[in-house]
């Protein structure tokens, strides 16, 4: 379905283009609507309901809200043409599941710009009822009451014919109401002159009604229409009045009868949370109309189930309007914001990425061709987040660069749009808007995290922000409230006109706010929350970084970072602010690029790590500490390249300065000797590294390369337990995997168990060295009963990929051990040529020993290791490694 789009069409002299208000599907919100009007249909044509019945609860609304520009008062147009008739509704939204029932639909604009009054909304529905063709004397005599009193010697005629509802509906209705007002005076046989006299016939209805006459039965099954014609016609009695619209619908007869669905649009116009008169009267109307269904669409909730109402309107709570209420089970500090969709009440939903390329392909057209090209279209969709008011934009930004003389290229489409500020801010109050402005600094935020960011010490206006519904919650989230994508973007970077926008100086005093408060909550944390210390980390970081803060209690962060050995990503978006990104980078640059390096080492060659590090270290902006972090981290990547030099002069320097990375430098001292192959200074050096330098796992991967694999499975074992002790998961998951490994050699049935075990602990945890280790174990505890090396050559892919050395020589080992297992001398020679090839350098020289002594080979070229027991102990160790795998092989078949 699509009309003609007018504003497009006088935006351009292109006369072959074709300009059109494409309607993107809503279809699940038209199945909500037919489902629930078919539910209403059931309810008021069974047995025993009474229109006249004020105190059982009302199942006759629904509502639709959403962010400004989310297609709210489209979808009403919509609705209100796929129930006027089978032509206007889209092939996709299907049939409905009533039949046989005749549905008026009757759209009231509420809008300010409408300048609709509740005098026009009940008029509205009158003049729509007009089609019935008869007059409608109980409500048709009250409302000629009323109009005479309030507008004395005002035509309703003209009245109707100037708001344009005789054009809309036709001129029946006052002729109707004259009719009712005959009709009425001849049944109370009144004189004709005096019948022409409303007052005269109302007060003779009235005495007529309370003394029960039989001239009036027709109007006496009416209960209240006597206290209605005799109390003062003023606005109050008319928002009373709708009962007896309701009570002269429901005395249709069968052939007449026409089901009313009132679109009430643009509901957020109507009042706000301290002017609710205007709402009075139309939810007063709303309950007296029982057998009406009404679709209310607005920017917000309707809170006419919330109990706390009592007194603001007549009809308030849960039990007034089950459809409307919060669940039981919402938490009291989130009352007020409903899950979306709940009941009655639908979020309207951002468009699918599918529907925004959709819409802008069909918008504007030549020749039956999209006009917005495919990349055009890709960037506008991105960049909306599926806000259809962003696409209306795009369009008529589109056409202004074509006035303009150019062609429109991608990039004039990276853009941010004031207007979307206006159409947030419009209804927010000033307190509001400065919490809105403030949030938009931050990813997710609580209501504590909101005023602390704002800088207000009540919550109220946050409570009230959250309600709106370019606020949107994750329940399960740390902070559970986040701002719809496009309002932030926009907000933060758009070229804001408003009368209260900020200065460049406001924004940095909010982010000095926001992030203060985030580092109260990261301090007052309790235990290692792993979850607050990641969140708050992202948070801070582009704060500081996007508004050149100071790191404050970011550093202490960093390190509660690295010390887990976790490394879930970290890096923050990028920046979305208004301060000059070409200046000088500082300190909370480099902190985010340490970071973001060190947690994208999982993923990336080692040597990109080593080339980003040596950058942070270079520009010399972090602190002390932190700057040893980075050298620190710097020394263990090129460890793992096999630079032991560098490698060495690094963990030297960082173990001589005495911080806090110290005894992990001597640690990474240590793992350099044994890496050369000098034990003995290795196993020297781990006596004293103690829990801080990891002394158990050090001492783990001295001896087993000595074939010593129960004492080394011990030594992990008491690293997985003190680590498990010190909370620390990563250094956890380290030490199990590398207990697997060695006991990969010895016992396959054990080692399968440890693996499983490995494997659990390192579930959610992003460490790549770990992974290869346990997967490299997995081919050890197979070794000798392998009909293929597929595995080990997807392996060696893998390895290569993530450029860790150790993993490489690692790998070639345990293919020497199922070569020795196999007794294939011919492999396992070619084997040792490529273990050689990788440890020309030195460093893990002693594996091409280990691999002779594996198949009882005479060394040819020794290397210059330095084993702790001397060499045929060793020797003797792995030999007997290959034969007890050769028996239990030999066993199992």
């Amino acid at each position: 379905m699509a009309g003609r789009d007018l504003r497009a069409l006088f935006s351009t002299n292109d006369r072959g283009l074709t300009a059109v208000e494409a309607f993107t599907n809503r279809q699940l919100q038209w199945e909500q609507v037919a489902a629930a009007l078919a539910e209403h249909l059931r309810q008021v044509t069974a047995a025993g309901f009474d229109v006249e019945d004020l105190e059982l609860p009302r199942h006759n609304v629904m509502v639709f809200h959403g962010v400004g520009g989310i297609g709210k008062t489209t979808l009403s147009r919509k609705l209100e043409a796929a129930l006027a008739g089978a032509d206007q509704r889209p092939a996709q939204w299907g049939e409905p599941t009533w039949s046989g029932e005749r549905i008026l639909p009757v759209r009231i604009d509420l809008a300010r710009s409408a300048g609709t009054s509740f005098e026009d909304v009940v008029l509205t529905i009158r003049a729509a009822l007009a089609e019935l063709g008869r007059p409608l004397p109980a409500f048709d005599i009250a409302l000629r009451r009323y109009w005479e009193s309030q507008h004395p010697g005002e035509s309703l005629e003209e009245y109707l014919r100037r708001g344009g509802l005789a054009g809309r509906f036709g001129k029946a209705m006052p002729q109707q109401m004259q009719s009712a007002l005959a009709d009425v005076a001849q049944a109370l046989l009144l004189p004709g002159t005096v019948g022409t006299a409303v007052g005269a016939v109302v007060g003779s209805l009235a005495g007529a009604l309370r003394e029960r006459r039989q001239t009036v039965r027709a109007l006496a099954g009416c209960a209240r229409l006597a206290d209605l014609l005799e109390a003062e016609p003023d606005l109050e009695a008319l928002s009373f009045y709708p009962h007896l619209l309701a009570w002269e619908l429901a005395q249709l007869p069968a052939g007449k009868r026409v089901m009313p669905v009132i679109l009430l649009d643009t509901f957020e116009d109507v009042g706000d949370r301290t002017h609710r008169d205007l709402e009075r009267l139309i939810q007063r109307l709303v309950w007296l109309m029982p057998n009406c269904f009404f679709v209310i669409t607005g920017r917000s909730r309707l809170q006419w189930g919330d109990a706390a109402l009592q007194g603001q309107l007549d009809y308030t709570g849960p039990t007034a309007w089950p459809g409307l209420a919060l669940p039981a089970a919402v938490p009291a500090a989130r009352a007020a914001r409903p899950p979306h969709g709940h009941g009655r009440q639908v979020l309207v939903g951002d468009f699918s990425p599918e529907d925004c390329d959709d819409h802008l392909a069909r918008r504007l057209t030549r020749d039956g061709q999209p006009l917005i090209s495919h990349d055009i279209r890709q960037i506008i969709t991105d960049r909306s987040h599926g806000l259809p008011l962003y696409l209306d934009l795009s369009v008529m930004r589109f056409l202004e660069i074509r006035r303009a003389g150019r062609t429109p290229q991608p990039a004039d489409f990276d853009h941010d749009f004031p207007a979307l500020i206006a159409r947030t801010l419009s209804d927010l109050t000033s307190d509001e808007r400065h919490v809105l402005r403030s949030v938009a600094l931050l990813d997710s935020f609580d209501l504590p995290l909101a005023a602390a960011a704002a800088g207000l010490r009540h919550e109220a206006s946050a409570m009230r922000l959250i309600e709106r519904p370019f606020v949107r919650e994750n329940v399960f989230g740390l902070w559970p409230y986040h701002l719809h994508g496009l309002i932030r973007s926009t907000v933060r970077g758009a070229d804001d006109q408003s009368d209260d926008r900020w200065s460049a100086r406001d924004w940095e005093q909010a982010a000095r706010r926001a992030l203060a408060a985030l580092g109260e909550q990261f301090s007052a944390r309790t235990g290692r929350d792993r979850m607050l210390l990641v969140g708050s980390l992202r948070q801070g970081l582009a704060l500081a970084r996007d508004f050149r803060l100071d790191l404050d209690w970011l550093a202490e962060a960093a390190w509660d970072y690295v010390s887990d050995s976790v490394w879930e990503p970290i890096a923050p978006p990028t920046r979305i602010d208004r301060t000059d990104n070409t200046a000088t980078a500082t300190a909370a640059d480099a902190l985010v690029e340490l970071l973001a390096t060190l947690a994208r080492r999982q993923h990336e060659h080692r040597s990109i790590t080593a080339s980003r590090l040596t950058a942070v270290t270079s520009a010399g902006l972090l602190p002390a500490g932190l700057h040893e972090m980075a050298l620190y981290y710097l020394a263990k990547a090129q460890r793992d390249l096999g630079d032991s030099t560098a490698s060495r002069a690094g963990m030297q320097r960082v173990a001589d300065g005495g911080g806090r990375l110290a005894p992990a430098a001597r640690r990474g001292l240590a793992h350099l000797a044994r890496l050369a192959g000098d034990f003995p200074t290795a196993y020297n050096t781990v006596q004293n590294l103690g829990w801080d330098g990891r002394q158990h796992r050090v001492e783990g991967d001295i001896l087993w390369p000595h074939g010593d694999m129960n004492r080394a499975a011990a030594a992990y074992t008491a690293a997985r337990d003190q680590a498990e002790h010190h909370g620390v998961t990563g250094e956890r998951a380290t030490s199990q995997a590398q207990r697997a490994f060695v006991l990969a050699f010895t016992d396959p049935d054990t080692a399968d168990d440890e693996l499983h075990l490995a494997n659990q602990l390192l579930n959610g945890l992003d460490l790549r060295a770990t992974t290869l280790t346990t997967k490299i174990a997995a081919f050890i505890r197979d070794a000798g009963a392998l009909s293929s090396l597929d595995a080990a050559r997807l392996l060696r892919a893998d390895i290569t990929e993530a450029g860790v050395t150790a993993a490489q020589a690692a790998l070639e080992l345990a293919l020497c051990f199922h070569h020795a297992v196999q007794d294939d001398h011919a492999k396992i020679s070619t084997a040792i040529s490529r273990l050689r090839d990788l440890t020309r350098d030195g460093d893990y020289a002693y594996y091409a020993d280990i691999a002779h002594f594996m198949a009882a080979m005479p060394i040819s070229r020794a290397s210059a290791t330095q084993w702790l027991d001397g060499e045929q102990q060793t020797r003797s160790r792995w030999r007997s490694l290959v034969t007890t795998r050769q028996t239990y092989l030999d066993a199992r078949h």
